[in-house]
């Protein structure tokens, strides 16, 4: 065999960077296509300027993507995909909102028209409401504030009480007795109550539901993950993580909070659809996110008067519908993928 010349390289395997991502990746990489951006239009439209118009494009295909994948990955529970979908819509309205043509949602045009009705060279499909702002739009635009500060904020209460509920499980002695008894103190308040307490002491805005929200979940967080870990810690690959000398916070997240998502996975669901609950409730008792941008909770306190007169009993039925579909989107997802976790 002839030998190899001075000059010929070894062939050498393809770079990391250009291998197919996992499923794992391709959902952490829609998600994340389509949250920053939203996230960034929500909060932080001023400093956007002129880019903001187009800060929202990578997110649609990101959405469908996702949305694919969902529906094949949980394509042997109807109730899933049924819940999957009207969450996806949603979130396809929000991120496609800016490039619909759909007028100002702010903007005045005539006041108080019927569903279905044309005017000034318009047709206004759900009709407009007591100060002339077309339904339709403010509905569509309205569903960003609240799936951001809605998932934002249990996201947040989630890394929260997780945190508290993995020091606590698996450490155990005075670290498992401080965060029960911070727990039990939030827990000792109404939900409602420490909402107004929490909103009326920092001031009405997005930042601060976050931090109501968080002090209503994650104490209930804490003690389902609390729950699950002193459960899981007496299992086979924690003990062989500590005999090979883990560190206790690799022992924690690489080994025990994987292995109980399943549970948490299906609570998270859930516990959307209570905070959506909670920050359009916050909104119609004038607590919440505030106007002039649009929000589905906002709309149904403007609305809540005018609506008494059957005739414009619409302006109150479209955003509580809207919220309606949005939590029960929420709440089929939970329920299939229990049902699914029960068949395996």
């Amino acid at each position: 065999m002839a030998e190899t010349t001075q000059g010929s390289r070894t062939p050498t395997p393809p770079r990391r960077f250009l291998a197919p991502l996992t499923a794992t990746q391709t959902v952490a990489l829609s998600l994340a296509l389509i949250w920053a951006p939203l996230v960034g239009l929500v909060m932080f439209r001023a400093a956007l300027g002129a880019v903001a118009p187009y800060v929202l494009l990578p997110a649609i295909p990101a959405v469908i993507a996702l949305y694919v994948m969902a529906a094949r990955r949980w394509r042997e529970s109807w109730v899933a995909v049924l819940g999957v979908t009207l969450v996806s819509f949603w979130l396809l309205m929000a991120v496609s909102a800016p490039y619909l043509p759909l007028p100002d949602p702010n903007k005045p045009l005539v006041p108080l028209m019927l569903p279905g009705t044309f005017a000034h060279g318009m047709r206004f499909v759900l009709g407009t409401d007591m100060r002339g702002r077309d339904i339709l739009s403010r509905t569509l635009w309205g569903c960003q504030r609240v799936l951001v500060w809605g998932v934002t904020a249990t996201s947040v209460a989630y890394a929260v009480g997780a945190a508290c509920g993995l020091i606590g499980g698996y450490l155990g002695g005075w670290w498992d007795e401080m965060v029960s008894f911070a727990a039990n103190v939030l827990l000792s308040f109404p939900v409602m109550v420490l909402f107004i307490l929490v909103l009326n002491l920092l001031g009405q805005s997005g930042f601060n539901i976050i931090i109501a929200v968080t002090c209503s979940s994650a104490p209930v967080i804490m003690r389902i993950v609390r729950s699950l870990i002193l459960e899981a810690k007496s299992r086979d690959y924690v003990q062989a993580a500590q005999t090979r000398g883990e560190h206790p916070l690799w022992i924690m997240l690489v080994e025990l909070l994987p292995n109980v998502r399943g549970p948490l996975v299906v609570d998270a669901c859930l516990r959307l659809g209570y905070t959506t609950v909670a920050i359009t409730t916050l909104t119609f008792l004038g607590l919440g996110l505030q106007p002039p941008d649009p929000d589905w909770g906002l709309m149904i306190r403007e609305a809540s008067t005018t609506a008494l007169l059957w005739k414009y009993s619409y302006m109150l039925i479209v955003p509580a519908l809207a919220v309606s579909s949005l939590i029960l989107g929420f709440n089929l997802i939970a329920d299939g993928l229990r049902e699914m976790s029960l068949r395996d």
